[in-house]
């Protein structure tokens, strides 16, 4: 069982149903496979598998291991408390491999009990095209500063290979195509980026996508990647108060900060089980500790909320979900 002292019908609202042989763990992933297309090569392709554990007890990533090696995967993070998500990092090697290339990577579990996932990988790395570098890296950016990036492309072997258009997916990231030269076959592009001041605090984990003239390559990704910082963080973003019996007073701590002095004018929660002491928040200062105490109600469940903090920085003004599971000893 996965965890004693939860009933089973509490244990069937976490999961949905209770888990047999190897499908507890592969019904933890949102997708066993990708394809990253058409790559260039030294290009910068990476997939994360994300893996959320449902579950009241902790879930261990012993290791995974890869059938091919034009594909190195690493853990992000090989043990998930209850509903912490992580993912396994598909990462392409483009530097050292061309053609067609497909890896399976095998996911070994070892807690709560041991099972095996199998994921599926697959790309083309094109030998005449380069990018340099290998990826858009914007860096940690300063929410509402933005940032600009230049990457260079090079095809060999096709005079007459165009650039017709450049997509993002991500609003808030734009792209120019320039083309820079074009002499014996080889044709040169470079690649203007820009993060708009407007971007949301957060990982940027985006592709920009390549729109050409090339019939076996009409679209190439190029990856963009970096962190726009808030001017207020909390840790952690999301607060799990634990699995508590009806009644039960927990209290967790939150850390409030900014790279600059302030005061936190107020907390809130549209329950009233969540209490928070402010107490010292009234002082300006780069750190806040923050103790929230939850008492569970009566009715057994998982309890999900918003906490809202309301800080003297303007429209800095952080949200986070908090939540608990109440179960009957």
């Amino acid at each position: 069982m996965l965890h004693r002292t939860i009933p089973a019908m509490l244990l069937g609202l976490l999961v949905g149903s209770p888990a047999t042989g190897q499908d507890w763990a592969r019904k933890m992933f949102k997708e066993s496979r990708h394809d990253f297309g058409i790559v260039a090569r030294d290009a910068k392709a990476e997939f994360r598998f994300e893996v959320t554990n449902p579950y009241a007890d902790d879930v261990h990533i012993a290791a995974v291991r890869t059938s091919c090696g034009c594909t190195t995967p690493r853990i992000e993070k090989s043990t998930l408390k209850s509903h912490e998500t992580g993912a396994i990092v598909a990462h392409l090697n483009t530097d050292r491999y061309l053609g067609s290339r497909g890896a399976t990577l095998t996911v070994t579990f070892d807690k709560p009990r041991y099972a095996e996932v199998q994921l599926q990988v697959s790309g083309n790395i094109r030998s005449d095209m380069v990018f340099d570098p290998g990826s858009v890296q914007l860096g940690s950016v300063e929410q509402g500063q933005g940032a600009a990036k230049k990457v260079t492309l090079t095809v060999y072997g096709r005079s007459n290979w165009k650039i017709s258009e450049v997509r993002s997916a991500n609003e808030h990231i734009t792209a120019e195509a320039v083309e820079s030269s074009r002499r014996g076959g080889t044709v040169a592009y470079k690649l203007n980026v820009k993060l708009d001041a407007e971007a949301e605090p957060g990982y940027i984990r985006d592709h920009l996508v390549l729109v050409t003239n090339d019939a076996q390559a009409k679209q190439i990704p190029l990856a963009v990647e970096g962190r726009v910082l808030a001017g207020v963080t909390v840790s952690p973003n999301s607060l799990f108060m634990g699995v508590v019996q009806p009644g039960e007073r927990v209290t967790k701590q939150l850390v409030v900060k900014s790279s600059r002095p302030f005061r936190i004018l107020s907390i809130t929660c549209d329950d009233t089980n969540f209490e928070f002491d402010t107490s010292s928040s009234g002082e300006a200062k780069p750190v806040h500790l923050v103790p929230v105490t939850f008492l569970a109600g009566s009715d057994e469940g998982k309890v999900t909320k918003k906490i809202r903090i309301v800080t003297d920085l303007g429209n800095q003004q952080p949200e986070l979900s908090a939540f608990a599971v109440i179960a009957a000893p």
